[in-house]
């Protein structure tokens, strides 16, 4: 990349071409991605592609699912959880650290998990150096939550107001749901490819859920959670 491109004109160019256009219409979401420099949370082989309409690999990259979401997903998927200053998040998939930190300038806490312990330790420092300290990165598989009493144990201390899954799953997982408190919401990008749905679940009381399914969008696999089998006998 020149040393003299313009990063602002970039991030402009982002909001008003790919983002805003992807129906994010939140001021306060787009002011977010006008001052939260995406660039420093993108790995510098990479770094000029921080702007374009696409996943960015992440090292190590032997596995293709560790990626950044393209900015127009992470935009959409930040306007629907709503986020608010007094509520505590969790993130599954911390990848960069960029979705950690748009998500820490909206809530009060956010703890992100991250399987593999060299993107753990970059989030970290990415973090640290957007001044962004009320995020916690755990190095830790997050399927490992659907086991009873997991999460407890791994020191995610639940309930949370909004969890958020940085990637796809064949369905949403209901051990997670059980760490909503009442009025949380959790977002994920459902089903197969070719075609995934993000996917907005409420819950309304102690047993009821509500379920909403925006857009259809595709994304990388979140590593180990189930998919469920297609065949019966």
């Amino acid at each position: 990349m020149p040393s003299t491109m313009n990063y602002e004109q970039a991030r402009f160019n982002m909001i008003e071409q790919q983002i805003r256009p992807w129906e994010v219409l939140d001021n306060q979401v787009l002011s977010l991605l006008a001052v939260l420099k995406r660039e420093d949370f993108v790995p510098l082989a990479h770094k000029s592609l921080a702007f374009v309409d696409m996943e960015i690999p992440l090292p190590p990259q032997a596995d293709p699912s560790q990626c950044m979401l393209a900015p127009k997903i992470e935009a959409r998927i930040l306007q629907d959880l709503n986020v608010q200053k007094h509520e505590k998040v969790l993130e599954i998939g911390t990848g960069s650290g960029y979705m950690a930190a748009l998500l820490g300038h909206r809530a009060q806490q956010v703890i992100s998990l991250e399987i593999e312990p060299t993107l753990a330790q970059s989030a970290r420092h990415n973090l640290q150096k957007a001044g962004v300290y009320n995020v916690e990165v755990l190095q830790l598989d997050g399927s490992a939550l659907l086991a009873p009493g997991a999460a407890e144990k791994a020191g995610v201390q639940g309930p949370f107001d909004a969890i958020v899954l940085s990637g796809s799953v064949a369905e949403v997982p209901t051990q997670l749901l059980a760490l909503l408190k009442v009025g949380g919401r959790l977002s994920a990008i459902v089903g197969d490819e070719p075609m995934m749905r993000a996917t907005l679940v409420t819950r309304t009381g102690e047993q009821a859920f509500g379920s909403t399914e925006a857009w259809d969008t595709v994304a990388p696999r979140l590593l180990h959670f189930p998919v469920p089998s297609k065949f019966s006998f």
